[in-house]
């Protein structure tokens, strides 16, 4: 959604100075644009958020999307502060993003429900599920540990998204700077230990998703901690 909002900010802004390229400023000297001119500058805005996808993402009521742009113009007779424009804004997309997700969604909440009934599988406050295939002897890492790792990751219905094995590297990591289920699920290890970590989307990698991730993946990761680097 921020991406979004950026691309409409840009388009607006790089219409407006391109426009006045090579004047003695571009609001030094006010320009009073004919009706033509001003439907001239309102066409390039609007095929700029168009070439941006933008009208692909959303449906506004362009009777009142163009009263905010001329109310944020002006200055003047605002309906309410940017601040609360934009959280409408975002509130706006994370229910067209939770509707668009809402079956990736279910289907996470129904996988887990399933699983916490397998034998083995131990759950944490968070939501956290986990299943101790090796039971190390090592100590355990804490939130600020560095970490050396092997592991896989996958998707509930068992893609393979990730898998240092196949690399054959390890990789090594503050448990700080990375998802907070990996952070939980590492600090129940103690090195030597192999898990396999069930992670609800809310402590995966949430509504967005990342990379070849999708948004509101549930997701699988076999980890086995090798050793705590500092």
């Amino acid at each position: 959604m921020k991406n979004i909002l950026l691309i409409i900010f840009a388009v607006f802004t790089a219409t407006l100075f391109g426009a006045c390229k090579g004047k003695s400023g571009p609001f030094q000297d006010k320009i009073n644009f004919d009706k033509n001119s001003s439907y001239a500058l309102g066409l390039n805005i609007g095929a700029g958020l168009r070439d941006g996808m933008i009208a692909d993402s959303i449906s506004p009521d362009f009777d009142e999307f163009m009263k905010g742009m001329k109310d944020g113009i002006m200055g003047k007779d605002q309906r309410f502060s940017l601040e609360e424009a934009r959280e409408k804004i975002e509130n706006a997309f994370n229910a067209l993003t939770d509707e668009k997700n809402s079956d990736s969604m279910q289907k996470g909440i129904d996988f887990l429900a399933e699983n916490a009934k397998k034998q083995g599988i131990q759950i944490t406050q968070s939501g956290l599920q986990y299943e101790v295939l090796i039971e190390g002897k090592g100590a355990k890492p804490s939130e600020n540990s560095v970490v050396k790792v092997h592991y896989e990751g996958r998707l509930i219905d068992g893609t393979l998204f990730d898998n240092s094995y196949e690399r054959q590297e390890p990789a090594i990591f503050p448990l700080n700077e990375v998802i907070p289920g990996w952070s939980e699920g590492l600090q129940l290890m103690n090195v030597g230990s192999k898990f396999r970590l069930f992670i609800p989307w809310e402590i995966g990698y949430g509504p967005y998703g990342a990379g070849p991730i999708p948004a509101y993946a549930t997701l699988i990761f076999t980890v086995e901690l090798i050793e705590i680097v500092s």
